[in-house]
């Protein structure tokens, strides 16, 4: 049988070694007898699940020790109510940068919380750029500034780190999130659902800096107050716990790729030979600036859009799954994350030129 890549946007591929383990383990974890999904979640095996994928995420995003690792519930749609819950801390409005859809939302979501003063849009450009960062408009009496670095759905990626003017920073990383090293102390808060870098839909990890934390809004639930989740270990309630272990898993096998840095290296070679085969090809387009294209989602057109349902299901016949594009968008959409080998990358290339030999 040929081998099937994923390239779904989310839940994506998980990498096969940590799918192997978890097969192993599932009915018997380390002798207990137990599978991880039947453990109590105050019991000392768990305990060490836990702590050893937060020991493990601080050391491969270097996290420094006045930050707290959350593991909690909701997904990042979930944070775009919790972040103006626990941020805005008796102020009334928060900056926002809206370069897609999920920044759309997160906006959306904090509106009912307080105001948004929208610091820069990429709307008028149909979200395939990001503004100039000097044509941003910051409030500094604001509570802090949103972006989010990679747009699954437009396929849009902040190659840097934004200046925030002395606002906290905060951003949704779901995306892109150990894709390649990151400064945290520039942050306020980081969060990222773990479905598409991570591990399983279901757990969500936030980095949250300590000062910012003890302020919420009057009427916050206590599942979304960042210090009483700080207080009891993420376990307010009972947590994800197959989802966190699962987590873990991927951080250990990051680890064993060679961190951050080294998934960068491979990160980038996937992207440009995939952008550099579309780019090439009149049959193929990209819509995105070439300074902000996503080296986690490529998404591309046919020349003929009457094409691209029959270039999709030749494409899972060849063993390439989920190359459909956003409902909202249409076309194909690659995602590429950690998990995607450079194999699974060549081979959608060499298909791609196949099918525009034939239907060229």
């Amino acid at each position: 049988m040929s081998r099937t890549y994923n390239f779904s946007a989310g839940p994506s591929m998980l990498p096969e070694a940590v799918l192997q383990r978890a097969r192993e383990e599932i009915l018997d974890w380390r002798g207990t007898g137990m599978s991880v999904m039947e453990m109590s979640h105050r019991g000392k095996d768990f305990i060490a699940i836990a702590e050893k994928a937060e020991a493990d995420v601080r050391e491969l995003l270097a996290i420094p020790a006045n930050y707290k690792v959350l593991f909690l519930q909701g997904g990042a749609s979930g944070q775009f109510a919790a972040v103006p819950m626990n941020l805005l801390r008796g102020k009334p409005s928060a900056c926002y940068v809206n370069t897609g859809i999920w920044s759309g939302k997160a906006i959306s979501e904090a509106k009912l919380y307080g105001e948004v003063k929208l610091a820069a849009s990429a709307k008028e450009s149909g979200f395939t750029t990001i503004p100039a960062r000097a044509s941003w408009t910051l409030d500094p009496q604001a509570a802090y500034l949103h972006y989010t670095s990679n747009e699954t759905i437009n396929g849009v990626e902040f190659q840097v780190i934004p200046d925030a003017g002395g606002l906290p920073l905060v951003c949704d990383m779901s995306s892109n999130i150990l894709s390649r090293p990151l400064d945290v102390s520039q942050f306020g808060v980081i969060y990222a659902g773990a479905q598409k870098n991570m591990g399983p839909a279901g757990i969500t990890l936030v980095i949250v800096r300590e000062d910012l934390m003890g302020q919420t809004l009057a009427g916050t639930p206590g599942i979304f107050d960042y210090q009483k989740q700080a207080e009891n270990g993420s376990m307010l309630n009972t947590p994800p716990t197959y989802n966190w272990y699962l987590l873990g898993l991927v951080l250990e096998w990051l680890q064993e790729q060679g961190g951050v840095a080294a998934m960068e290296v491979r990160n980038v070679r996937k992207a440009e030979k995939l952008y550099a085969a579309i780019d090439a090809s009149p049959f193929y387009s990209n819509p995105v600036d070439p300074a902000c294209r996503s080296r986690m989602n490529v998404p591309f057109r046919l020349a003929n859009a009457e094409l691209e349902k029959p270039f999709a299901a030749a494409a899972k016949a060849a063993g390439l799954v989920t190359l459909e594009g956003h409902r909202s968008v249409g076309g194909m959409r690659a995602s590429i994350y950690n998990a995607m080998p450079e194999a699974g990358v060549d081979a959608l290339i060499g298909f791609m030129a196949e099918f525009e030999r034939t239907h060229g």
